[in-house]
């Protein structure tokens, strides 16, 4: 995939996109920027921002921005829906299609041709349920 878009694949990108294709929490640049520290120890911040945008430009993995939070990269570049916790922030893939049977009706009343879309939910992850008073942050 990547030589089909003639991205050069530098070690720093390598681990990079090694991180986010390793998480399935959706991570934020800082959370890559510190796991990937570990890793490369004098990498900067911009060139996580920068890569991040190139791996994402190129659809090597998706930029999503979820309502109150911080821009996520999603390893998974096809269609899909998520869930946010509003108490702690986690986001997770919904593994089923709740859009899918709206959008010909969509098409067909508004009359626009249909490029993407952004579904999110929002509820209380399992960790959370149960904590005291079970508050939104």
């Amino acid at each position: 995939m990547l030589s089909n878009n003639k991205m050069r694949m530098s070690k720093q990108r390598k681990v990079i996109l090694q991180m986010v294709r390793s998480s399935c929490t959706h991570p934020t640049a800082d959370e890559v920027y510190h796991w990937v520290r570990r890793k490369l120890p004098r990498i900067s911040l911009g060139t996580i921002y920068r890569n991040l945008e190139i791996l994402s430009a190129n659809g090597v993995i998706k930029k999503i921005q979820l309502g109150g939070s911080q821009m996520r990269f999603d390893h998974c570049i096809e269609e899909h829906a998520h869930i946010r916790c509003l108490s702690c922030g986690r986001v997770d893939d919904v593994l089923i299609d709740p859009v899918d049977p709206c959008e010909q009706a969509i098409k067909e009343t508004t009359g626009y041709r249909l490029i993407g879309r952004c579904v999110e939910f929002m509820g209380i992850c399992p960790a959370c349920q149960g904590k005291e008073g079970d508050e939104v942050a």
